[in-house]
């Protein structure tokens, strides 16, 4: 066996079995005889869409997965397609016969998702026509569409999203946290896009790149209702403590939405910001504007890690998926690792060796230094510094931190694996683990020690995978 390897390979089965496009092909089927479309969810057909009912079939879609989406939408449907527009991530697009892709920013928005934003919000007007019941909209949805999709709401300038975007990534907020804010500061985000398509039927089809599969919280829910309110988006906001790094029109808009939600007041409190509209809720279960409305998951963390426990097993570990909603800081959640592979080393629990622990999810950071890295990066980084400092029962320890989109924060690394030997490596290099940690700079740790796993986009993204192996 050679830990490392295998630990690179068990993460890249994982990607592989998320890949969009045969999911979205996959999840599909035209019965010609009776000329119906069928979703598939869970490998069963269980909704069936007569097709003599639409005149035309539209699509579009946001997300770092979208681009490979998109692919398989068309192998399903074909010329069936009337047209279609669906905002990527720069560098994702590719030429498909009856679908546009424009390219949009990722992980902070630009002028680009404000763009892409505006045409997908008047897809009828942007297709040259004007939707309507007789037309069927399909939705393309994966992690990352928050950002490459980006319409401030009235009162708002797209700078104030950035902004606020950026402090929100910065001090440690979960990613559900994230969006909960952003879609409250959003034309589009929150099921506000449905609105935008009535009154055509919807179909949207959904990549997870969030804890439970919240659908809602999957690119900040541009279709389905929001559960989440004004109220809770400041609450967020004062939580972390960054109310004063915040443009005073993003408060002003929060407290309006809340003194509208409480009491009715919001033009009172909402002084500070000039012109700014009295904000509506976003729209909640039960809306009409849901009534035509279908969303299906495609792809989940769960089936990357099922395939990866399955490659585990073929490469002659005794395998255990742990979890697919880990949460939490990521140098945290290191010594949580650390600890089980100990305790596998030294009295075979919860499994014998060699033993593979899978898990998925997605951590936090909290920034302490101005460093390059991502959660993943950072996680390896933490185990690696905590098993050199306390080596006793890890010599036969690996592990592997990685996004399964193949982009670990700003880097072109997906994560990184390391072992105690790649900890002896570093050490005669000079190089101080700990030091590192302090400045959040693991990217530049694993490039001069070793250790980066990169892949390249993977054109994905259902959340992290960690395996952990023990031999």
């Amino acid at each position: 066996m050679n830990p490392r390897s295998d630990a690179v390979a068990i993460f890249r089965a994982a990607v592989a079995r998320v890949d969009p496009v045969p999911m979205v092909e996959g999840s599909l089927r035209v019965d010609e005889a009776s000329n119906t479309l069928a979703v598939s969810v869970g490998g069963v057909d269980e909704l069936r869409y007569d097709l003599n009912r639409f005149d035309r079939i539209f699509a579009t879609g946001m997300g770092k997965a979208s681009a490979r989406m998109a692919v398989g939408l068309e192998r399903a449907l074909g010329s069936r397609i009337s047209g279609g527009l669906v905002a990527v991530k720069a560098g994702h697009v590719e030429a498909l016969e009856h679908i546009r892709l424009v390219e949009s920013s990722h992980p902070v928005p630009d002028a680009r998702s404000l763009s892409a934003a505006t045409a997908i919000l008047e897809l009828g007007a942007s297709l040259g026509t004007e939707l309507t019941e007789r037309d069927l909209v399909i939705v393309l949805v994966s992690g990352g569409g928050s950002a490459l999709l980006c319409a401030p709401a009235a009162g708002l300038t797209l700078e104030d999203k950035i902004i606020t975007t950026k402090q929100l990534l910065a001090c440690g907020a979960t990613i559900n946290e994230v969006n909960c804010v952003r879609k409250h500061l959003s034309a589009v985000k929150g099921g506000r896009l449905a609105a935008a398509f009535s009154p055509a039927t919807v179909l949207t089809l959904v990549l997870s790149d969030v804890i439970g599969d919240d659908l809602d919280a999957i690119a900040s829910g541009p279709t389905v209702p929001d559960p989440t309110t004004f109220a809770d988006a400041l609450g967020i906001v004062k939580r972390y403590g960054i109310e004063d790094t915040l443009p005073a029109t993003v408060i002003a808009r929060l407290l309006a939405g809340k003194a509208r939600l409480l009491a009715g007041k919001a033009r009172l409190l909402a002084g500070a910001a000039g012109d700014l509209d009295m904000p509506d809720e976003t729209p909640k279960p039960g809306d009409p504007v849901f009534a035509r409305v279908t969303t299906v998951l495609v792809g989940t963390n769960r089936l990357a890690l099922a395939a990866a426990e399955t490659e585990a097993r073929r490469l002659g570990y005794n395998s255990l998926v742990l979890s697919s909603r880990i949460t939490g800081e990521a140098r945290e959640i290191a010594q949580v690792f650390l600890g089980i592979g100990k305790d596998i080393a030294a009295s075979g629990f919860p499994l014998e060796r060699p033993a593979c622990i899978i898990a998925g999810g997605e951590t936090t950071v909290t920034l302490r230094g101005t460093g390059k890295g991502g959660r993943n990066q950072e996680m390896a980084l933490a185990f690696l510094d905590s098993l050199g400092r306390s080596p006793k029962d890890g010599e036969n320890v690996t592990f592997l931190s990685a996004g399964t989109d193949g982009n670990d924060g700003p880097t072109d690394a997906a994560g990184a694996v390391v072992d105690l030997a790649l900890h002896h490596s570093a050490l005669a290099q000079g190089l101080d683990s700990a030091a590192v940690l302090a400045h959040n700079d693991s990217y530049s740790f694993f490039s001069h020690a070793g250790g980066l796993v990169k892949t390249g986009p993977t054109n994905t993204n259902v959340c992290d995978v960690q395996v952990l192996l023990v031999v």
